[in-house]
């Protein structure tokens, strides 16, 4: 693993050459290919200096590297941007801290290195972000990931007092403390977000230039269904017992989530708060702690990150035209850019998960998950899943449709849009064909 990580920190001074911009997105896509074709085995392999890869993280490493080159794509149409060469340090920095949370073996780095992906993310927030508003939001994603996360460090503090070591697969005794339960869960609930533990999420999504909207929709979640998935197997028949609280909150959280969307007027917020509703499905079969359960989890996180980060793409392409997030400005737009309705349309598909998407797949999975832990909930996932449709059905008819605000006026997307949209969308299709190195 080291090898990948000496190349992107040796990236970091080529940033500050003249007209770097287009070679480190060459050179990031490069070590994706790279990554993409090493050898990964069913448990921990390329193992260096605590750095291991295995199958949970191996796709979201590949996610990492792949939504930070298309952040550099995504910030092209802003070709005065200022100060690029720090732009791109803070895209590296924050690339390399999410590649370490996701291929660290030990807790404490874990932590380490969840912590310091704010420090950058929030930079990006602060510096690069729309209006003056982005101040409160970078404090509201501050202070909410903070004092989340200082819980876990307790627990880790104690564990090591008490076992001398923080590896993952180290045998922690048999422990039924549901104050242990709470804090070691509690910054992850924070991160996925959890519903009503998701009051910075809109905020920050709203206030995110486009770049720090892909990074935070397509990868920083993630990093709370990831670190339940790996503190779940340590105390295994506590999270077991205490499951059905977290399982209870999602499943009213997505379900009151996806009303709200439905009474969104602006566009960005509208797929925030999407993202609430998808994950609280992804704790929901994640906390059934079956096979099935967390496979569905994963899958939804890699879905999800590619087309929440597509949808906020298309949002942009729309802002940068009409400079305005508003529903009541952005009809009409199968008028304005007729080019861009099929990809609205496939996009708008695949997040209410329709075939053929390993959204269609993984939702099936927590059908079938949700079902094995408690029947009855079948018919709250029945709703959760029709508001969905919804919502996706919503954004896609009240942008497209109606009349333009303006005269009859005809536009075409740059070719950069297009090539970041197809690469957003074409995983999303033929992740299915690799599906059985899974199961």
């Amino acid at each position: 693993m080291m090898k990948f990580y000496f190349y992107m920190i040796f990236m970091i001074p080529l940033i500050f050459l003249n007209e770097f911009w287009y070679l480190y997105q060459f050179m990031l896509i490069l070590i994706t290919l790279f990554f993409i074709m090493t050898y990964y085995n069913n448990f921990y392999c390329l193992i260096s200096y605590l750095f291991g890869i295995d199958t949970i993280s191996y796709m979201l490493i590949i996610l990492s590297m792949l939504i930070s080159s298309l952040m550099v794509i995504s910030m092209n149409s802003h070709c005065k941007i200022y100060n690029k060469s720090y732009y791109l340090l803070m895209n590296i920095t924050l690339c390399l801290c999410l590649c370490f949370v996701f291929s660290v073996m030990n807790m404490l780095f874990m932590y380490m290195f969840f912590e310091f992906s704010l420090i950058p993310l929030m930079i990006m927030i602060i510096g690069w972000g729309y209006q003056p508003e982005r101040l409160i939001s970078g404090l509201y994603l501050f202070f909410y990931t903070l004092f989340a996360s200082l819980p876990l460090l307790l627990v880790l503090i104690y564990l090591y007092l008490n076992y001398n070591s923080l590896f993952f697969d180290y045998y922690f005794n048999y422990s039924m403390s549901m104050l242990c339960y709470f804090c070691m869960i509690f910054a992850f609930l924070v991160k996925v977000p959890m519903f009503m533990l998701h009051f910075w999420l809109p905020k920050a999504h709203v206030q995110a230039p486009i770049s720090g909207s892909m990074i935070l929709a397509g990868l920083l979640l993630k990093i709370g269904g990831y670190g339940i998935i790996r503190f779940m197997f340590i105390y295994e028949f506590l999270f077991h017992n205490l499951s059905f609280i977290i399982f209870s909150l999602s499943i009213v959280g997505s379900l009151l989530v996806s009303l709200i969307c439905l009474i969104q007027g602006d566009v960005k917020c509208l797929i925030a708060y999407s993202s609430v509703a998808h994950m609280g499905m992804c704790m929901m079969s994640l906390m059934t702690m079956t096979k099935w359960g967390v496979l569905s989890c994963y899958l939804m996180m890699i879905s999800h990150g590619l087309c929440s980060s597509g949808l906020f793409c298309l949002a942009n392409s729309s802002y940068e035209r009409l400079l305005s997030r508003s529903f009541f400005i952005n009809k009409g737009l199968m008028v304005l850019m007729p080019s861009m309705s099929l990809i609205w349309f496939l996009f708008c598909s695949f997040n209410m998960s329709c075939p053929p998407s390993i959204n269609f797949l993984s939702e099936v999975l927590i059908i079938n998950s949700m079902m094995s832990y408690w029947f009855n909930s079948l018919y709250f996932l029945m709703f959760i899943s029709f508001f969905s449709a919804c919502f996706s059905f919503y954004l896609f008819s009240f942008t497209q449709h109606g009349y333009f605000f303006n005269s009859y006026c005809q536009m075409f997307g740059f070719v950069s849009e297009y090539l970041m949209l197809f690469v957003h969308i074409c995983p999303i299709f033929f992740s299915l064909l690799i599906m059985d190195f899974l199961i």
